[in-house]
């Protein structure tokens, strides 16, 4: 099999990383944190010979979900013309509330209220296989109540979310965020991972696990 790759588009008012997931040479990938413009990133995608083949949220803040819907919605009217399973989006089982609430995912107070959920709702330590690949919910809350990282070992690569930045972290003045549980988070379950361990978070540039142990001025 060929080894995981991982893609990134920036969209929408927050410049939020959207990423895509891939085996080289596979058109089968998993995207992460469909920002916006749900259809839009489908295409795009398509027009690169990639079939989605599930969704990933890191957490159900607005500029992380605007494009849930419409990605999932385009997703799955190809595959059911293909006659493929149904394309799923996951995350993790406290953020429930979050999603369906355009109030506690702040999309209300950001002009365009959304409201949506999740096909699979996972636990802590939950594998994931989709798409050739398998990777591990590393729950994370402190950003939000139902933060979580997906940990892909074989290729040493994180996606962080909205926990943990390249030296900062994600802000907690959010509803059901906290300052104390999210340092916690990331010094008892992403500081324990590899140091070589890439980091690729909700907004920004890549990371690495050994460098924010010696640089996050948060995380001290």
């Amino acid at each position: 099999m060929g080894e995981i790759k991982i893609g990134r588009m920036v969209l929408g008012v927050c410049q939020t990383n959207c990423y895509f997931l891939y085996r080289e040479g596979s058109k089968d990938a998993i995207v992460v944190d469909p920002a916006d413009k749900g259809a839009g990133i489908y295409s795009a995608l398509q027009k690169n010979g990639f079939r989605v083949c599930g969704i990933l949220l890191t957490h159900g803040h607005f500029d992380h979900i605007w494009g849930l819907d419409g990605l999932r919605d385009a997703a799955n009217a190809a595959a059911d013309a293909e006659g493929l399973d149904a394309v799923k989006a996951y995350a993790f089982e406290g953020e429930r509330e979050l999603l369906k609430s355009a109030r506690l995912n702040i999309s209300e107070e950001a002009g365009r209220a959304c409201e949506t959920y999740a096909d699979v709702y996972v636990k802590d330590g939950d594998e994931i296989s989709l798409a050739g690949m398998s990777c591990r919910a590393i729950a994370t809350p402190g950003h939000t109540a139902g933060g979580v990282c997906y940990y892909f070992e074989e290729a040493g690569i994180l996606v962080s979310g909205d926990t943990l930045f390249a030296e900062s972290v994600g802000r907690t003045d959010f509803p059901t965020g906290s300052m104390g549980t999210l340092v916690r988070s990331i010094k008892d379950k992403l500081f324990v991972l590899p140091e070589d361990t890439r980091v690729y978070p909700g907004h920004g540039e890549s990371t690495t696990i050994g460098y924010e142990k010696e640089n996050n001025p948060f995380c001290g």
